[in-house]
């Protein structure tokens, strides 16, 4: 089996590694904290059996795919003999850049380097390399294991070959690609950050409320979730550092709306805190 290290156990890092074991990859899932390895560990189980009891996977889909996932707090451990590397840490230029210096002298010559930034710099990151043809950005969208989408972003330097390595693990994980030619934000992260910042700053004006804001967007223009929700989903504190970054690479019509900043400060984040626009 193809070997697959996930760097990050968070929300986007435990979602990949369960895509990637469910489509028969070998995956190394690490994390400097061990306890978040755990909630991950037990995330991934749980939405395994979830999905058996709803008849989408088979019991013995179940036992391979947890059987295809070790967890890891030692990098060197992990990223050995791995052809992939996908790093999922905080959208923190200066954390990937750190982290992407380590894989560089941790892995094989060989071995492909991509981001899952929604919005960073694919250049940048792999200019700190020794391998800028290897590194690629791999955008997977929360949660992963249901949304059919990977936007794969081509830095100055990434070669075809590396573009068309992802794009062959991307269909093997049973995903939809689209390549993108690197600028800030890319596509979805650009449309996404308007729009839910727009919401944000209706909902600050007094336009309408939360639900009848979303509930427009859905029934209105037909989008699957209110750009409320999804922010939510997301975490605003994830959403307010995108739209820092699109507003210092952008321009003015990305500056964050206050109540975006005044939400992250006052602790509601969205679903993994049980409060943001809404409560959960």
């Amino acid at each position: 089996m193809t070997k697959i290290a996930v760097i990050g156990s968070g929300v986007m890092g435990r979602g990949i590694a369960y895509a990637a074991a469910l489509n028969g990859f070998s995956v190394a899932l690490h994390d400097i904290n061990s306890e978040s390895l755990l909630v991950a560990e037990n995330y991934i189980k749980g939405e395994l059996i979830k999905s058996e009891k709803k008849g989408y996977i088979s019991t013995s889909d179940v036992e391979k795919s947890m059987k295809n996932i070790s967890y890891y707090s030692d990098m060197k451990s992990a990223v050995e003999d791995c052809a992939l590397v996908i790093e999922a840490v905080l959208e923190i230029m200066e954390i990937k850049i750190k982290v992407f210096k380590e894989l560089d002298s941790l892995c094989s010559s060989e071995t492909i380097l991509a981001t899952n930034t929604s919005t960073m710099s694919p250049t940048e990151i792999g200019a700190q390399t020794s391998r800028p043809d290897k590194v690629i950005a791999m955008h997977f969208f929360n949660p992963v294991h249901k949304m059919k989408l990977i936007e794969i972003v081509r830095g100055l330097e990434t070669s075809e070959e590396t573009v068309e390595y992802v794009r062959e693990i991307g269909a093997k994980m049973k995903k939809e690609t689209v390549e993108v030619n690197e600028f800030p934000g890319f596509i979805t992260s650009r449309m996404n950050c308007l729009i839910g910042n727009e919401a944000m700053n209706m909902l600050m004006e007094g336009v309408a409320s939360a639900e009848d804001i979303d509930k427009s967007i859905k029934l209105g223009l037909n989008h699957p979730m209110g750009p409320l929700a999804l922010a939510d989903l997301v975490g605003l504190d994830t959403r307010l550092r995108n739209t820092e970054y699109l507003h210092h690479t952008l321009g003015e019509k990305y500056r964050p709306c206050p109540l975006l900043t005044k939400y992250v400060k006052a602790g509601k984040l969205g679903v993994k805190t049980g409060s943001g626009f809404f409560d959960y």
